[in-house]
């Protein structure tokens, strides 16, 4: 059975606040779990008045602890603003306070404009970027101690735990692919980057995947952007508010709040934004529940898949959760029964 997993980016909804949601972000993880997703990851942005989440560490142990059941996470931190040391560390505590369920996605992406990139890199060296040491050092962090021949060798990574988070690479190229299999990670391919590449980097690391004492076999996951109604029509209105976010971000250089579906169906589009909105539309997943599930098991056989991550953006958070509400149903998740606390 197709396993399904949630990303939220906390986007920030014109007419709203970034406080907002965030607490939306915790209402909606509270429900995946509830509906039988099986992991939920948050996201790093910097400067971007439409997303809320800049730390996913501390969103992150937020969201465990208001959960019992699903895998929690990051998607991702990214990893060339910090040290691989205290990023693992962060992440060790956090698998210790919730054994089992705690996942390190790592992005390579800037996740912010020039300004901020400075900002958050100002205490490096001047020296090159070396994103393939940065993970080496932070595989061999997550388990503990450096051995015998690594420039740090003898260092321990606290606390000391029974159990290590599950480490991913979030990437949409074969070249991630080769990254994710030669340290034998997990790899999460983000379709709504580039929606057309997964069955090539999904070989890719299946044929180069090299089992760790971490994770014994591959283990991939697809995320995309999804928008279900219960109706295709619905679904269609719904998703009017990405087609503007599109256009905007193209415009302004920079995330902004969703707009509402209202908003977006009376903009004055150019003959470019059209076209742009047709290539945005290939980053979508748009439908009724049957047609979602459709092209969801489409996905995943394509690329030999076990699980997909969706994430869903829309102006109203009740079509948010009605969207994921939806696609559980559709695809017959199991349900949990949430203890009261």
């Amino acid at each position: 059975m197709l396993k399904l997993s949630v990303l939220d980016q906390s986007p920030v909804s014109e007419g709203s606040s970034a406080a907002e949601a965030l607490r939306q972000t915790v209402a909606l993880a509270k429900e995946a779990e509830r509906l039988g997703y099986t992991r939920f990851w948050v996201a790093e942005h910097h400067g971007a008045s439409g997303l809320a989440g800049s730390s996913p560490e501390i969103l992150a142990a937020h969201v465990a602890a208001v959960t019992s059941s699903i895998r929690v996470g990051a998607g991702g931190v990214l990893l060339p603003h910090y040290s691989p040391y205290k990023v693992a560390e962060n992440f060790r505590v956090l698998e210790a306070l919730h054994p089992g369920r705690i996942d390190l996605g790592i992005g390579r992406s800037a996740g912010g404009g020039a300004l901020a990139v400075r900002a958050l890199r100002e205490h490096r060296r001047e020296e090159p970027d070396d994103f393939a040491r940065q993970l080496d050092d932070l595989a061999v962090y997550t388990q503990g101690m450096a051995p015998g021949g690594h420039r740090f060798a003898g260092l321990e990574a606290s606390p000391d735990a029974d159990s290590a988070p599950q480490l991913w690479l979030l990437g949409a190229s074969p070249g991630s692919a080769r990254l994710a299999a030669e340290r034998g990670m997990g790899l999460a391919y983000a379709r709504f980057i580039a929606p057309h590449g997964e069955a090539e980097a999904m070989a890719e690391y299946q044929a180069r995947y090299l089992p760790s004492s971490a994770a014994p076999r591959p283990a991939v996951l697809v995320a995309l952007f999804a928008v279900c109604a219960e109706t295709a029509e619905e679904a269609e209105r719904l998703a009017l508010s990405s087609d503007l976010a599109a256009v905007l971000l193209a415009r302004d250089h920079a995330s902004s709040p969703t707009p509402s579906p209202e908003r977006a169906a009376s903009y004055p589009y150019t003959p470019f934004d059209r076209q742009l909105i047709r290539e945005n539309r290939e980053h979508l997943l748009i439908g009724s529940p049957p047609e979602i599930r459709e092209r969801l098991e489409a996905i995943g056989s394509a690329c030999s898949c076990e699980e997909i991550m969706i994430a869903t953006v829309t102006h109203s958070f009740e079509d948010k959760l009605r969207s994921y509400r939806l696609i559980a149903e559709a695809c017959r998740l199991q349900s949990r029964s949430i203890p009261q606390s």
